[in-house]
């Protein structure tokens, strides 16, 4: 317990001390060993790395969990070291809901089965969510996480190592700086020390007049400055020991020469033994900040598979809303609409917009208005003018006869038909033709 005691008093001692000294630097009254320029942006790029992937990785999570209570809840599991329980997504929710009021409100009305059709599409949505939530987890934030709890309180912990190595060599620096100072001031001041018996030493003034019966001199003669400035011959007993005598308020005599060497010689040994510390620390850390390029590359990969991740989840949920859209579709008179959608404007270079301004040929005989009969394409003539050339950006498969199947990056030709739905134009490609939705176009000029 006294050895604890004694450590502890010892640690605050030098807490104490590396603060005075940092303290000292802040206001410029200590001097302070700079780092090289290089070690300066290596910190500083680290800082910004750990900063900003700090705001990444939160952002990130609000993104793939935007309830703030369901956050606090994972991370409580989390550092407990406990399995998080599973919990539905908001769109599988809905699907919940939606399949209940069907069942409910009667599955064969038209409200009802349209219920039934986007509760499926919505339970398909929430599963592609979980999906996607789980792999950005794994292949995103995990990554994130592990450099913050890992790499970063390794460097953390080493660059505090290095500041202490830093106010240790600095202080060894002064006290070298303060036993040179006394050591010259020493060899410049004379020697009057005298060798007595039982190691007591007589004052310079004493030399000259020795008399057993003198009295000491009193302060205002003691408190003269040496050498000289006596007002009158003195004779009194002064120890050896500097210590004791500035304890007792006398004039104390200079140090020998070689105590002097002495501290300036250990002095020195501990600024090397200092600075070789400092230097090994420094190399460590800077080997730690330069891994840091490392962590860059290994978060770029990590950044690629969320993109990847976040792509087909959105693949998915397109997929799924134009399957639900084709079959709400089929169901006749479940939306009434105009036939001529407004016309955007001219400048608009997206898809949908240039299907929307090709112009419209003449009216086909045997076209019947949309939900009143089935499109028969043996019938269609493409107009005398409006046809254009389109590259297909995606694969897709046609869901019936009516439709045409596209490959990716292959050519077609694409023209609109008065009554047409304006995210649907015809395509053909050789002998084939069918309808193909807009969004999977990219119209040539």
């Amino acid at each position: 317990m006294d050895f604890n005691m004694k450590k502890l008093a010892s640690d605050a001692g030098i807490f104490f001390t590396r603060a005075m000294q940092f303290t000292e630097e802040k206001f410029g009254q200590a001097e302070k060993t700079e780092l090289d320029a290089h070690f300066e942006n290596l910190l500083a790029r680290a800082d910004s790395t750990k900063n900003w992937t700090e705001k990444i990785l939160r952002q990130t999570e609000v993104l793939l969990q935007p309830n703030p209570s369901a956050r606090v809840e994972e991370f409580l599991y989390e550092k407990l070291d406990r399995k998080v329980p599973s919990r539905v997504t908001n769109g599988e929710l809905l699907a919940q809901y939606m399949a209940e009021a069907a069942s409910e409100l009667g599955p064969t009305t038209p409200y009802g089965k349209t219920l039934t059709k986007v509760a499926d599409a919505e339970k398909h949505l929430g599963a592609a969510e979980r999906d996607f939530i789980h792999t950005a987890s794994i292949n995103f934030l995990t990554p994130l996480r592990n450099f913050l709890e890992g790499d970063w309180k390794t460097i953390s912990k080493e660059r505090r190592l290095l500041q202490n190595r830093r106010l240790d060599l600095d202080a060894c620096k002064a006290r070298l700086k303060k036993a040179k100072a006394a050591e010259a001031k020493a060899t410049t001041m004379p020697d009057f020390q005298e060798t007595r018996p039982r190691n007591y030493i007589l004052s310079a003034s004493a030399s000259a007049n020795l008399d057993d019966t003198s009295r000491p001199p009193s302060w205002a003669e003691w408190k003269e400055d040496y050498p000289g400035g006596w007002r009158r011959p003195c004779f009194f007993l002064v120890p050896l020991n500097p210590s004791v005598t500035r304890a007792r308020g006398c004039l104390s005599l200079p140090k020998d020469r070689k105590l002097w060497n002495d501290e300036v010689d250990k002095a020195e040994q501990e600024l090397r033994v200092a600075q070789t510390e400092f230097d090994r620390q420094a190399e460590v850390t800077r080997l730690l900040l330069e891994g840091i390029s490392s962590t860059h590359v290994n978060h770029l990969r990590c950044l690629h598979e969320f993109i990847e991740s976040q792509t087909t989840y959105y693949a998915q949920c397109y997929r799924h809303m134009l399957d639900l859209q084709k079959q709400l579709g089929r169901f006749p008179g479940t939306f009434v609409g105009t036939t001529e959608p407004a016309s955007p404007p001219l400048s608009s270079t997206s898809p949908t917009t240039a299907a929307a301004t090709m112009p419209v040929g003449p009216p086909v005989a045997g076209l019947a208005p949309p939900g009143e009969a089935a499109l028969r394409l043996e019938e269609v003539a493409p107009p005398a003018s409006g046809t254009r050339k389109a590259r297909v950006l995606y694969d897709y498969e046609a869901a019936d006869s009516s439709e045409l199947a596209l490959l990716a990056d292959e050519l077609i030709t694409v023209y609109s038909l008065p009554g047409m739905d304006p995210d649907w134009l015809i395509g053909e490609r050789g002998n084939k033709k069918g309808k193909v939705p807009v969004t999977y176009l990219e119209l040539l000029s």
